[in-house]
C-alpha cells in the first residue's frame, strides 16, 4: 500500500480434524476475500491444513500426503493472485517431521520456517510427533510440490512494501524467541501461527505477551491461532485472531465464534522504521545477533498505490481513554507536583508567583502549585497569584481568577496594565488604535515584567503556564508569557489540559472551587489581548486565528513521534476528522502547523525547564533538538502539492 502502510490479516477457518481437503476448502474462499480486499500478507493458524489438534495421526503418512496435496491445491488455486498467504503444515524432512509454516505467493512457494521450540508437557506434546527446526542445518533446501525452497527457522522474506519473519506458537513463549533475532535482522512485520488452547485467566496473558512482544522488537505482530473444529478430547480452542503495531491493539477477533474470522488491519512500516531509527537500544542490540545466519527470500509482490485503511486513528491521541483516563491525569498530576517540589527545594524558593487569567492554562499551573504546597506542608499563603487585567480582560475571566484565586486559599495580588502599556505605546511611539503584533506583545511583556520582579521581591520563583501546544506553534511572546523560572505545563498538550483540570474539579476540589473550575473548562482559549465586543465577550479566540487545537494537537503527536509527512499527516487526519473538517481545512492548518512549527523554533532552544509528562516533548535538552533557521521548504511544498 502506499502512505507506509501494509494491509495484513489474520484468518481463523473452520476445521475438520485431519480432512485436509475440507480444510482447504474452508481457505480458499477466506483467501479469495481478502485477495478481493488487497490484503498483502495473511496468515492462517498453526497446521492449519491438517488441523492442529491430529495427535498420533500425524505419523500417518497418508495425512502427510493428503496435506502436501492441499498445498498443492492452493498453489493451483492462487496461481495468479497478488496476495502472500502464510499456511501451517507437517513436512516430512530426514526421517522426522517439522512443523512448519509455508509461505505462498502467486502459486509458488516462497520458503519454508520450521518450528523452534516444541512444547512437552501433557497438553501439547509436540516432542512426540515433531522435531525442533533449530536442529535443520543452514542452507537445507527440500522439495515441497516439486518445488524446490528453502527450509530454515530464522528467515526472512522481503517484498517491496516491507521485510516480515514468522513464529510459531510456542515460539513467543520462551525466554529467546526468534521473532527477536528476526527483528534485529530486519523483519519490521512478525507472523505467529499458532494453536493456544483456552484456559481460565490464560487469554489476558496471551493478549500481553503479545502486546509486549510487538513492543520490544518495535514491529508489527500479527497472530493466528486456531479455533472452532478442533478436536475438543481435553483442550478447547477459540481461536484468536489479533493485530498489534508496537503494543497497539489494532484488531482482535471475537472469542469462541463458530464462523470463520478474517481480521485486517494495516501495518504502519514507516512509523515503526522510524522508531527504530530514533531507538539507539535497538541498533545496539543488533551486535549480538549479526553474527547469526539468517537466510533471506526476496518476494516480487505487486504495490497496490490505492489506500483504503480500516484501522482507525483517534482523534485525540494525547486523551488516555475513558478507562484510564483518571489513573493517566493522576499521574500527570503527580509528576507536574513532584518536579515542582524539587524545584522549590533546590532554589530555596519561599514564594511561587503565577500569573492567573482565568484560562485553562494557569489554572492547571495554580492546581499544580496548590498541590504542591500542601505536599511540602507549607502555607498556600505562599503562592501569589497575580491578575493583570488588560485591555481585552472579559468580565468572566477575571471573576473566575478572582473567585478561584479566593477559594483555594493563596495570596491574591491584582495589577492593573493598562494604564503601564499606555505610558509605554507613548514612549515608543506606537498607536494605541493600532492592535497589532506590538500591541499584543507590549502587554504580554508587561505582565511578565510584573511576575518576575514580585518574583525577586518575595524570593519567589515564577511558575509557567504555557503549554505543549502552545510550545509547537511558537503561540506565546518571546521574553513574555513565554519566559518564566519553572514551566509545569510544558509538556502538556492544550487537548489534555481540560481534562486534567476537569479530573481535579471531580476528585480533589471542593464544591465552590469545582463549580469554578468547570465554568473554567468551558470558557473559549483567548490570550484576551484585543478589547472585547460590545456585549463584553471574547472578542480574540485563539483556535480563529491559529486553528483548531484538536487538529494541531493530531499533528503535532504523529510529526514528533512518527516521523509523518505532511502527505501522510493529511491523509490520516482526512480519515480521522472526515466527519468534522473538510479536505481544504485539514490541508489549511496543516499548513499552518508546519509554517509555525518550522518558524517558532527560536522560542523552544530557550524555553524554561519544565516537567516531562508524555511521550512527546519539545525541550530542547533531552527531546527536540532542531536549528532555529532550519529551512521548511521540503515540507511547505509538500504541503501546496497536496
Amino acid at each position: 500500500m502506499d502512505y507506509g502502510f501494509v494491509k495484513v490479516a489474520s484468518a481463523i477457518p473452520s476445521v475438520r480434524v485431519a480432512d485436509c481437503r475440507y480444510n482447504v476448502e474452508q481457505m480458499l474462499p477466506i483467501i479469495k476475500e481478502a485477495e478481493e480486499k488487497n490484503i498483502e500478507i495473511l496468515a492462517f493458524p498453526e497446521l492449519s491444513i491438517t488441523s492442529y489438534s491430529c495427535a498420533d495421526l500425524f505419523q500417518q503418512q497418508l495425512l502427510l500426503k493428503e496435506a502436501e496435496k492441499g498445498v498443492a491445491r492452493l498453489l493451483k488455486e492462487t496461481l495468479n493472485y497478488n496476495i502472500i498467504i502464510i499456511i501451517g503444515i507437517p513436512i516430512p524432512f530426514a526421517g522426522t517431521l517439522l512443523n512448519c509454516a509455508v509461505v505462498i505467493h502467486n502459486g509458488e512457494i516462497m520458503g519454508a520456517v520450521p518450528k523452534s521450540f516444541l512444547p512437552g508437557y501433557s497438553e501439547f506434546n509436540e516432542e512426540r510427533w515433531f522435531t525442533s527446526g533449530k536442529e535443520v542445518a543452514e542452507g537445507t533446501k527440500i522439495k515441497l510440490c516439486e518445488q524446490e525452497i528453502e527450509l530454515h527457522q530464522l528467515q526472512l522474506f522481503r517484498t517491496p512494501s516491507c521485510t516480515f519473519g514468522i513464529e510459531i506458537c510456542e515460539d513467543i513463549w520462551g525466554p529467546n524467541p526468534p521473532g527477536i533475532q528476526l527483528a534485529l535482522q530486519g523483519a519490521e512485520i512478525l507472523f505467529n501461527l499458532s494453536a493456544s488452547n483456552e484456559l481460565a485467566g490464560k487469554h489476558k496473558n496471551l493478549v500481553e505477551m503479545c502486546r509486549q512482544h510487538s513492543i520490544r522488537c518495535i514491529a508489527g505482530y500479527i497472530y493466528s491461532s486456531c479455533g472452532f473444529g478442533e478436536s475438543s478430547t481435553d483442550l478447547v480452542f477459540a481461536g484468536n485472531a489479533m493485530i498489534f503495531e508496537k503494543g497497539a491493539i489494532l484488531e482482535k477477533s471475537k472469542r469462541f465464534c463458530m464462523e470463520s474470522q478474517l481480521m485486517i488491519s494495516e501495518i504502519d512500516v514507516d512509523y515503526l522504521r522510524h522508531c527504530r531509527m530514533v531507538n539507539t537500544t535497538f541498533a545496539a542490540s543488533r551486535n549480538d545477533f549479526l553474527s547469526r545466519t539468517v537466510a533471506i527470500t526476496n518476494i516480487e509482490q505487486k504495490i497496490n498505490n490505492t489506500c483504503e485503511l480500516t484501522r482507525k486513528f483517534i482523534q485525540n491521541p494525547f486523551i488516555p481513554s475513558a478507562d484510564v483516563l483518571d489513573e493517566i491525569c493522576e499521574e500527570i498530576f503527580s509528576i507536574q507536583t513532584a518536579g515542582l517540589a524539587k524545584r522549590l527545594q533546590h532554589t530555596n524558593s519561599q514564594n511561587c508567583v503565577i500569573g492567573i487569567s482565568g484560562g485553562l492554562d494557569s489554572t492547571l499551573a495554580l492546581l499544580v502549585a496548590v498541590h504542591t504546597c500542601d505536599l511540602l506542608k507549607k502555607e498556600r499563603s505562599t503562592i501569589t497569584g497575580v491578575t493583570m487585567p488588560g485591555f481585552g480582560t472579559t468580565d468572566r475571566t477575571y471573576r473566575n481568577a478572582i473567585r478561584l484565586m479566593e477559594e483555594l486559599g493563596i495570596t491574591l495580588m491584582e495589577v492593573p496594565i493598562k494604564n503601564a502599556c499606555i505610558q509605554h505605546f507613548k514612549d515608543i511611539d506606537h498607536d494605541i488604535n493600532v492592535h497589532d503584533v506590538t500591541y499584543e506583545n507590549a502587554q504580554a511583556r508587561e505582565r511578565t515584567q510584573i511576575l518576575m520582579d514580585i518574583s525577586n521581591k518575595k524570593n519567589g520563583l515564577v511558575i509557567g503556564t504555557g503549554d505543549l501546544s502552545e510550545l509547537a506553534l511558537g503561540w506565546a511572546t518571546y521574553n513574555g508569557d513565554h519566559m518564566s523560572m519553572y514551566s509545569v505545563n510544558a509538556s502538556v498538550p492544550k487537548t489534555l489540559v481540560q481534562h486534567l483540570v476537569r479530573w481535579y474539579a471531580k476528585n480533589i476540589a471542593s464544591e465552590t472551587v469545582r463549580t469554578t473550575l468547570l465554568d473554567i473548562v468551558e470558557t473559549p482559549i483567548s490570550p484576551e489581548l484585543i478589547p472585547a465586543d460590545k456585549n463584553g465577550n471574547i472578542k480574540q479566540k485563539t483556535e480563529d486565528l491559529v486553528g483548531p487545537y484538536e487538529l494541531h494537537d493530531f499533528f503535532l503527536y504523529h510529526f514528533i513521534n512518527n516521523g509523518y509527512t505532511p502527505r501522510k499527516l493529511y491523509f490520516i487526519a482526512r480519515n480521522t476528522f472526515k466527519e468534522k473538517y473538510d479536505n481544504e481545512t485539514i490541508k489549511k492548518w496543516l499548513t499552518t502547523f508546519i509554517r509555525r512549527f518550522f518558524t517558532q523554533q527560536f522560542k523552544r532552544s530557550c524555553m524554561p525547564d519544565g516537567p516531562k509528562v508524555c511521550n512527546c516533548s519539545l525541550s530542547p535538552r533531552g527531546d527536540w533538538k532542531m536549528p532555529s533557521d532550519a529551512s521548511y521548504a521540503l515540507w511547505i511544498n509538500e504541503c501546496n502539492e497536496l
